[in-house]
């Protein structure tokens, strides 16, 4: 049975954005299972199976329901353990917590930020309103004033990604010779951004970028079905 994946959209039901859901396709399509994307825009979260979460992804198999992208790919490892490993065992799953809060601490709150009205203006005008409301209450000022520091702010946050660039200097990913659950959780990060926002935040020469294009290459292009903004 085809799995169903609820994937945050905007206006264009055909471009979904979220990081998070991104990291549950990869995951999915890592594990070579067969899933429907579901659009889902921000005002139909909460009625998404009877409110079962806040956010999503939420993902169906068959007669079962699961919430939070982390959650799912746990789900998967264990419930598909003939199909290729996210985790690569007890160890991974660990260390992949430590990439999960690295990405959510200091890849996020920058992205997040730099593409904020970006966002906004690719949102139907009632998730507009809400998207406009919510996160102008959780930064205490307007949409633009978050965005504008964005140019002034490229050089650090590209320093910060060191740690990453460093690492692909001894192997093509995160996982190693090939992509695990880690490296689908940082590329969300940048795919959130490549599909709302025009705004470039990695040079083309970037290690960093390189590993970015391999992985929008893998699983058949499954990151490449969307187009840049």
């Amino acid at each position: 049975m085809t799995i169903l994946l609820y994937d945050l959209v905007g206006e264009d039901h055909a471009r979904p954005f979220s990081p998070h859901c991104w990291k549950t396709a990869m995951s999915l399509a890592h594990k070579g299972l067969p899933f429907r994307s579901v659009p889902t825009p921000f005002t139909a979260v909460p009625s998404v199976e009877g409110g079962v979460s806040k956010t999503i992804p939420v993902i169906r198999d068959s007669d079962t329901v699961v919430a939070d992208s982390f959650d799912i790919a746990l789900y998967l490892d264990a419930t598909y353990p003939d199909r290729p490993t996210l985790f690569g065992g007890k160890g991974g799953e660990a260390m992949a917590r430590f990439i999960e809060r690295w990405s959510q601490l200091t890849i996020h709150p920058y992205l997040g930020a730099s593409a904020l009205t970006d966002i906004h203006a690719r949102l139907a005008p009632v998730d507009q309103a809400y998207f406009r409301e919510s996160r102008e209450r959780r930064y205490g000022k307007t949409l633009e004033a978050v965005a504008a520091p964005r140019e002034e702010g490229l050089s650090a946050f590209r320093a910060s990604l060191e740690p990453l660039r460093s690492m692909l200097t001894y192997q093509p990913f995160i996982g190693g010779e090939a992509p695990l659950y880690p490296d689908y959780v940082v590329f969300g990060a940048f795919q959130w951004v490549r599909i709302m926002s025009p705004f470039k935040v990695l040079e083309g020469s970037d290690p960093v970028t390189h590993w970015f294009e391999r992985l929008l290459d893998f699983h058949g292009g499954l990151g490449r079905s969307v187009a840049a903004a």
